[in-house]
């Protein structure tokens, strides 16, 4: 079988990571795999209308076209297979304007439409999905998984010392959470916490509706809160494993890795108890606390920073190696 897989996005943070991740792995299966590469940007006009006539020729010359995202070009004859990360537009609709919730729920329908199955990477994605679409086709789940580099990082540690240091690894849009995680990091400094706390991203690249976060940083200081910038993967690798904890936020995920890498590395997590979470995570050693309520944010910090101060986690391979790539290719493929 020859398969057509879209790898526009492979470079990206969240789809790039699941793309690189299960790309081996087809590869691998005996199947022939085109990848398809151009430098036409997934959601634009020209993907939806003016797409290459030597690509499209190239794809449907293919027994499958698969895309890791909800974006399908025109023009595409052959069988459509397509993964939808999450449904976050209809769920968490405040954080949208009227017309960019209605653009993105006409390129997700116009892809189930197209799709002959329809992929996702969390069984309380797929319930979304369900709800909100009340589709009649096939609904896959296919979890995502942690890195390979992360992986061999685990391998080759040994006796790292833990420094002071909190970790959040995201952006400042509403549903991350970093709002009221910062609340909650200010009522807990308070109270005797002396540990920084690190956002890894880049300060120029967040985006958010105001000067909100901002002030709430200024008003902690600069010296406790800060930023990364954009970090190199042995830097993030050597960051994680040498915090002392790494705190999830979210109010809303799909699948969320943050907290396995960070477990993998041996460093504790701290995550919101919503939904997802609590299936992706529930085997593991994680603390929850109650989803978007800083004083309980607030007192899990202190138990676990101030009063444990446990040892670095030791995760057994059975739960590190219980989402992997592998296991996510093989159902793609078991599905063709």
């Amino acid at each position: 079988m020859t398969i057509a897989v879209d790898c526009r996005m492979i470079t990206s943070s969240g789809v790039g990571v699941y793309l690189r991740g299960i790309l081996p792995f087809l590869f691998k299966s005996g199947n022939e795999i085109i990848q398809v590469n151009c430098n036409v940007k997934p959601f634009s006009i020209t993907e939806l209308f003016f797409f290459p006539s030597s690509v499209l020729k190239q794809i449907n010359k293919a027994d499958i076209y698969y895309s890791p995202f909800f974006n399908v070009p025109c023009g595409i004859k052959i069988p459509v297979l397509t993964t939808i990360h999450d449904i976050i537009f209809p769920d968490m609709p405040q954080l949208f304007s009227k017309p960019g919730l209605a653009i993105r729920m006409w390129f997700l329908r116009r892809a189930i439409k197209k799709s002959s199955k329809i992929f996702t990477v969390s069984q309380f994605s797929k319930s979304r999905i369900e709800h909100h679409l009340g589709l009649k086709k096939p609904v896959i789940v296919t979890y995502s998984a942690i890195q390979s580099i992360f992986l061999d990082y685990k391998s080759s540690l040994k006796n790292i010392q833990k420094k002071e240091i909190i970790v959040f690894i995201g952006n400042i849009k509403k549903h991350k959470g970093l709002d009221y995680l910062l609340d909650a990091y200010k009522l807990a400094k308070e109270e005797g916490l002396t540990h920084k706390l690190l956002i890894i991203g880049s300060k120029d690249n967040f985006r958010s509706a105001d000067n909100k976060i901002f002030k709430k940083i200024e008003e902690i200081g600069s010296d406790s809160v800060l930023f990364t910038g954009f970090v190199s993967d042995e830097i993030l690798l050597e960051t994680l494993a040498s915090a002392s904890l790494l705190v999830q936020p979210s109010l809303y995920e799909g699948f969320c890795l943050p907290p396995l890498e960070a477990m993998t590395l041996g460093t504790k997590t701290l995550i919101s108890d919503i939904p997802v979470l609590k299936e992706i995570y529930d085997s593991y050693p994680v603390s929850f606390f109650e989803s978007g309520n800083s004083i309980d944010l607030k007192n899990k910090l202190l138990e676990i920073l101030v009063k444990r101060r446990e040892n670095q986690l030791s995760l057994p391979d059975t739960l590190t190696l219980k989402y992997t790539f592998e296991k996510t290719a093989s159902i793609i493929l078991n599905n063709l």
